[in-house]
């Protein structure tokens, strides 16, 4: 049996958990360390029971308080190479990094790990699926297009957290400098609602439980929209679709 839930997902912070009986992992801490100990509490954890924390890429809002919290409760940090490298100084500090490869598959305790690669403006970013033997959970987020390889990998999933970062609409309509809504709309930015949509009509899905939005962007979307385009690709009720929000994450879901 597996298990998940988020410490918060945004622009001002990400952290996912997963767990499969007394292993337990967070992947990224984009939240200063009383924040982070704080939104653990409310789902039940406390920091000394992670086996790990998990750095997807080197953006503040995913690896800004990971070295405060591991060198506090000593955990060790996995990252790719390019990573670590772009985040050196941050992480300066940890005691124990491991780095791990894209293309191979660790295990931290009872969780099986496989990274794979994708399309965002960072040095080596990395996103996971995550099994117990049995049942596998699937992490997309800060991509800025769709691979080949992302379809492969996240084929027949029991569970699914999704990036819909924006409204393409909303995104070009808004007050940001145009610069920076090319970076965002542009192919190593992030996923749209659309583009989320389309991810869920190029894989297997027959075997999804759980289908969760997440990296909403507070300006440019709105849970509406995203629930809306994704519950359409899946024929499914809006509700079904979940959304983990900036300020509460989501609570924990089984899967198994």
């Amino acid at each position: 049996m597996m298990r998940f839930a988020s410490l918060g997902s945004g622009s001002e912070g990400n952290g996912l958990l997963i767990e499969v009986g007394t292993s337990r992992i967070l992947v990224d801490c984009g939240f200063g360390l009383a924040d982070t100990i704080e939104r653990l509490a409310r789902l039940d954890v406390t920091a000394e029971s992670l086996d790990a924390i998990l750095i997807t890429h080197e953006h503040d809002d995913h690896v800004g308080g990971a070295a405060r919290l591991a060198r506090k409760f000593n955990i060790p940090v996995w990252i790719t190479h390019g990573s670590h490298q772009a985040a050196a100084k941050l992480l300066g500090n940890v005691d124990e990094i491991r780095i791990f490869d894209c293309h191979q598959r660790f295990s931290v305790g009872s969780i099986e790990i496989e990274p794979y690669t994708v399309p965002h403006d960072a040095r080596e970013p990395s996103q996971f699926v995550f099994s117990d033997g049995a049942s596998r959970i699937g992490l997309l987020t800060d991509a800025g297009s769709l691979t080949p390889h992302m379809q492969a990998v996240l084929s027949g999933l029991d569970a699914l957290v999704l990036e819909c970062n924006h409204d393409l609409d909303m995104l070009w309509g808004s007050a940001y400098p145009h610069r920076l809504k090319e970076r965002i709309a542009g192919r190593f930015g992030h996923l749209d609602n659309q583009m989320a949509a389309q991810l869920l009509s190029l894989i297997d899905c027959s075997r999804l439980k759980h289908l969760v939005a997440a990296h909403l962007s507070k300006q440019n979307n709105t849970p509406e929209l995203a629930r809306s385009a994704l519950a359409q690709a899946l024929n499914c009720e809006l509700d079904w679709v979940g959304v983990a929000t900036q300020n509460d994450g989501f609570g924990w879901r089984q899967v198994g």
